[in-house]
């Protein structure tokens, strides 16, 4: 008796014990899909349709895709299958399976990235926020340094600017602030390591450089909305970095233009200060010794 076919489509979410089909295409995704922690699964057992490559192409911000290979001998008569997987960003790819097991796609939904920094300015790109080669650049190191550094002082710095000249090129591009890049890759990191081990959030808020366990949790919600036990709980990074960048609209720290890209247009509701106003806040915190 020949396997049944796997439905293309399906959805995976928290707390990963079964999947979703997606009969109803791209509406139900947008319905379904918006939960923190989920993921899209592609199966290319029949191959890509035009439909579901619409579906994926057009899924949600902050949702990551999962895709399934064909077997080896279909993929090997149409090898064009890699570009098209490559264009739709996958978070990871793995080997044809008959059956799929959620744990292990939650396994596959967990692990890091290779490369934060490039994984970071990628889902940037993803999500319609252009940016110019020298600030991706400044992106990544800036992510790939918050291990490290703790002040912008220490990051212009290392970077061989001053801190104006460091703000202002992440302030000209419409992007958040430099101190708001290094506080997201920390608390990212936190993100990863809580959701790949077993280490209570004290001991991971040690590891990272913060007092206590209260102190990342507090700077977690405030910077990106949620809190250490929801990103344990609801796996993936993507989710997590959408979670930021909404925040950063809402408060005007991400340009309208680069809001109105990415979908954050109606809930967008922060003005961005000008350079000016920006300075004046500077000047009066230093007179008051803030």
């Amino acid at each position: 008796m020949p396997t049944p076919l796997i439905p293309p489509l399906q959805l995976l979410a928290p707390p990963y014990a079964s999947l979703l089909s997606l009969q109803g295409g791209g509406k139900q995704l947008k319905e379904d899909g918006r939960k923190p922690g989920s993921a899209l699964i592609w199966v290319l057992e029949r191959g890509a349709t035009e439909s579901d490559r619409n579906v994926v192409e057009q899924r949600p911000g902050g949702l990551p895709l999962i895709v399934i290979l064909p077997r080896v001998a279909d993929l090997a008569h149409d090898p064009s299958i890699f570009h098209l997987i490559e264009r739709c960003r996958p978070h990871g790819i793995l080997p044809f399976h008959e059956r799929l097991s959620e744990r292990e796609l939650a396994q596959v939904l967990k692990c890091p990235p290779e490369d934060l920094g490039a994984s970071v300015t990628e889902y940037l790109a993803w999500r319609g926020i252009k940016v110019d080669r020298d600030t991706v650049h400044l992106i990544r190191r800036t992510i790939d340094m918050s291990t490290d550094l703790r002040s912008i002082s220490a990051l212009s710095k290392s970077m061989y600017l001053s801190r104006r000249a460091l703000g202002r090129r992440f302030f000209s591009r419409g992007l958040p602030v430099p101190s708001h890049w290094l506080q997201f890759g920390r608390l990212i990191r936190v993100a990863i390591r809580l959701q790949n081990t077993s280490d209570s959030i004290f001991s991971v808020a040690y590891q990272f450089g913060y007092p206590d366990g209260f102190a990342v949790s507090n700077q977690m919600e405030r910077v990106i909305g949620v809190r250490p036990r929801e990103v344990r709980e609801q796996l993936g990074w993507e989710w997590v970095m959408e979670s930021w960048l909404r925040r950063e609209a809402e408060s005007g720290g991400l340009a309208p233009d680069h809001s109105r890209m990415s979908g954050f247009e109606a809930t967008a509701g922060g003005r961005r200060p000008s350079e000016r106003s920006r300075r004046a806040g500077r000047k009066a915190r230093s007179a008051s010794g803030g």
